[in-house]
């Protein structure tokens, strides 16, 4: 029996994607589909039922849904998260988890700067983000990372053990810094990015947004600069 493996899609109002990105996913690749949803006033919930996710309601805030969706995962040794909004290439997953499920790595994440990108699918001010970051976390830690990008695919002891605290968007990067600094095996491959299939980004559709995400992300950072390290 194989390894199993969770996809978790952490969702605030992507009704105009939600089904479709489902219905992309390889069933051969996830034993399991979790929606976790932080509180969307449209259709998401009920269309992510409907094709086919099991749904778990997780408050405001993404990394609260993250987790949320990690600790439903009972059943799963791999987690792989993903966005919603259709900018994720789901035919990656397989290759995401191949690495953790025959032990090579603990951690494997999607590099957008590295893979090909569709036009106007990704900010520089996101690229140039993940690659300062990045650089930053190489310096400090000596792991090369060049994107803070949501698909990425984890053992779930391994993330349960981290000591996660951040409930926004600087989930993603704290899960980075504290996989780096507990000395993890690391794999970063390229991934393309696609155009969203509906909806606004909460991070870089508006300004006020991307500067909300910012400064979460930049907290973030300096919190864990100082931060103790939690073994897995």
């Amino acid at each position: 029996m194989g390894t199993r493996t969770a996809l978790i899609i952490p969702t605030l109002n992507e009704a105009d994607s939600i089904a479709a990105v489902i219905a992309e996913v390889p069933h051969a690749s996830v034993d399991e589909i979790i929606v976790a949803d932080g509180g969307s006033s449209d259709a998401t919930c009920a269309r992510a039922a409907q094709a086919g996710a099991r749904l778990v309601t997780a408050g405001r805030g993404y990394g609260r849904a993250c987790l949320a969706g990690a600790i439903a995962a009972v059943d799963a040794e791999i987690l792989v998260f993903m966005d919603g909004d259709g900018a994720d290439d789901p035919a990656m997953i397989a290759a995401m988890t191949q690495p953790i499920a025959c032990g090579a790595v603990d951690f494997v994440i999607g590099s957008r700067v590295r893979g090909r990108a569709a036009a106007h699918s990704m900010g520089r001010h996101q690229r140039w983000a993940g690659l300062a970051l990045g650089l930053a976390m190489r310096i400090l830690y000596g792991v090369r990372f060049t994107d803070m990008c949501a698909l990425r695919a984890i053992r779930r002891p391994v993330l349960l053990q981290l000591g996660m605290r951040e409930m926004t968007y600087g989930w993603n990067l704290e899960m980075q810094m504290r996989v780096a600094r507990a000395h993890l095996r690391v794999l970063e491959l390229p991934v393309d990015n696609r155009a969203r299939l509906g909806g606004e980004s909460k991070v870089a559709g508006t300004w006020s947004g991307s500067i909300r995400a910012g400064t979460r992300i930049l907290t973030t950072f300096v919190r864990l600069l100082f931060a103790p390290t939690v073994r897995s």
